[in-house]
């Protein structure tokens, strides 16, 4: 006797994609009664002019959950279709229950399988990779992937290399059967060796932040050249796998981490200046596994990316860990 094999549709594309800041806005002039520091030396180092941090009763679940709703509504469905949750977060303080699990039941899902991920910056296309391959096994018909931070959580407020990066957000979209492909092929991959350039110090007894695990760390410079070379290379082979030539793709989209990171990778990939560049970390922070799904969601609501456009993205950060896709905007 044989065991049946899982069966679903031969491609899987995005039906919808949505998002959900906080209300408090933090620009640099208030980041620089934190640290020794200027407007104009963010800027230069980072692009960033304002970040959005959580205010009283705002946090990873809320925010979640107005991400998933819209995107849930965006994609003409309702939750009791959602038959998988997959949550990418760093900053859930709890190693268990998970936030999947209650944000499944509180969309009021049907008992979907529901799980987290860490898999920090980079978590948004992790989960994008793990729900195409479980609607086009078969093992769901529709996958709801949220990534969702509230890193304002653990950063050291005092901290001159890292406090001004960080922000939170959410960011969700629908996966579901397609005639036609809509999500290429994943290029993903990790660093363990380099395990320590983002971190988290786990003393957190001057901050007084009960109920906090760590705040975060990090060896910028290290970091830097991460991205701007090994990962510049990791877009490129992800354009290749895919079988799209960049002068056939519309959208940029990489993880929010600092706009000097972003030029790199353009002048490596050599995009033609047709391509629309995601550039959210100007208003929004670093948000980690929230941030390509927030651009991506200000690009289409602004009008500088539309349905069908082909779009690159590419999360990159804490593992070392990193995953890219090419994929269809929906």
């Amino acid at each position: 006797m044989t065991i049946n094999a899982s069966s679903g549709g031969p491609f899987a594309r995005i039906l919808s994609i949505a998002s959900a800041v906080p209300s408090r806005v933090v620009d640099n002039a208030e980041m620089c009664t934190y640290i020794d520091s200027s407007d104009e030396w963010i800027q230069q180092r980072t692009g960033i002019v304002e970040r959005r941090w959580v205010a009283e009763g705002e946090d990873a679940e809320s925010l979640a959950m107005d991400a998933a709703t819209k995107a849930i509504e965006r994609a003409g469905l309702t939750a009791s279709d959602i038959d998988a949750v997959i949550v990418s977060t760093v900053s859930h303080f709890k190693q268990t229950p998970g936030l999947a699990p209650k944000l499944a039941a509180k969309l009021g899902t049907d008992g979907a399988a529901a799980f987290d991920i860490s898999a920090a910056c980079a978590g948004f296309c992790y989960g994008i990779a793990m729900g195409e391959s479980l609607v086009r096994s078969g093992a769901a018909k529709k996958a709801l992937v949220i990534g969702v931070e509230t890193l304002s959580k653990l950063t050291d407020l005092h901290d001159r290399t890292t406090a001004f990066l960080f922000a939170d957000g959410a960011g969700a979209a629908v996966i579901g059967a397609s005639d036609t492909n809509g999500i290429g092929p994943v290029v993903w991959g990790s660093d363990g060796e380099q395990s320590g350039v983002i971190d988290q110090n786990v003393d957190l007894l001057e901050s007084g932040r009960t109920g906090v695990p760590a705040v975060l760390t990090m060896e910028g410079q290290a970091v830097f050249r991460w991205a701007t070379g090994f990962i510049a290379d990791a877009a490129r082979r992800t354009l290749a796998v895919s079988g799209v030539d960049a002068t056939e793709l519309d959208v940029f989209a990489p993880h929010q981490a600092n706009n000097r990171i972003t030029d790199s990778m353009l002048r490596h990939l050599k995009l033609p200046s047709t391509v629309k560049v995601a550039r959210t970390i100007k208003t929004m922070g670093n948000n980690s596994a929230a941030s390509i799904p927030i651009a991506l969601d200000s690009m289409l609501a602004s009008g500088e990316a539309k349905s069908g456009d082909k779009a690159l993205i590419i999360g990159f950060g804490a593992g070392l860990v990193y995953a890219g896709q090419v994929i269809e905007l929906p």
